[in-house]
């Protein structure tokens, strides 16, 4: 299918358990009325390899649905209960292009830079949003930062996309957005509002300005 898909937290908790196998699941029908969806049975690829990609999205898995968590949880490897592995965001992808109704994760870097399609997902605010570096600063922006810059922002209440992409026999990639805020020890105050504003062209969200004054204040106080 080429046209842009919704999913909710429900049918992506559903899909990868194995418990949602084909794509018109009443699941995905009611995220998309209208859309005629194929009957064909879903094919979930997933990395075979640890990774933080990996994490990223079962962390996001298990905030979103405690089928998941209590079934398999968040880890950089887990035991995934269906679907066909591969290692790297390259391998994933290689097979989700090659097979039909098929449905995977990659960082959303990836996804961004190699321009494949992906679809919306309805974040924690009941929001079907699309993934890109403005969702990532906005779900950053939601959260309560603390004193070590260390957060995990998946299944946030922002108003605008997480990470994930998505559509039968074409393309899906990673979940609902998490990242990690970094103080800069050793570097000049200003650099942080400078790498904020320099780091999109390589793939990386803004922080939330709230979140560049709290770190211009940690740095200030480095001895």
């Amino acid at each position: 299918m080429k046209q842009e898909l919704n999913f909710t937290a429900e049918a992506l908790a559903g899909i990868f358990l194995g418990k949602i196998s084909r794509w018109n699941d009443p699941e995905m029908a009611r995220a998309n009325p209208g859309v005629a969806l194929p009957v064909n049975g879903i094919v979930v690829v997933h990395r075979s390899d640890g990774s933080g990609t990996t994490f990223v999205w079962t962390d996001y898995l298990s905030k979103a649905s405690a089928a998941w968590k209590s079934q398999v949880g968040a880890g950089n490897a887990v035991k995934w209960p269906v679907g066909l592995g591969a290692k790297g965001n390259e391998g994933v992808a290689g097979i989700v292009k090659q097979t039909p109704n098929s449905i995977g994760y990659v960082e959303l870097v990836y996804a961004i830079q190699n321009k494949m399609p992906y679809g919306k997902v309805r974040n924690a605010a009941g929001v079907f949003v699309k993934a890109g570096l403005n969702s990532v600063t906005a779900a950053a922006a939601s959260a309560t930062m603390p004193d070590d810059f260390r957060v995990s922002i998946t299944n946030r209440r922002a108003r605008t996309p997480t990470r994930f992409r998505a559509s039968p026999g074409c393309w899906c990639g990673q979940g609902p957005g998490c990242a990690e805020a970094q103080d800069h020890h050793g570097f000049p105050a200003l650099d942080a509002r400078r790498r904020a504003e320099d780091g999109q062209p390589l793939g990386y969200a803004p922080l939330p300005n709230a979140v560049i004054v709290k770190e211009l204040k940690a740095v200030s106080q480095v001895q």
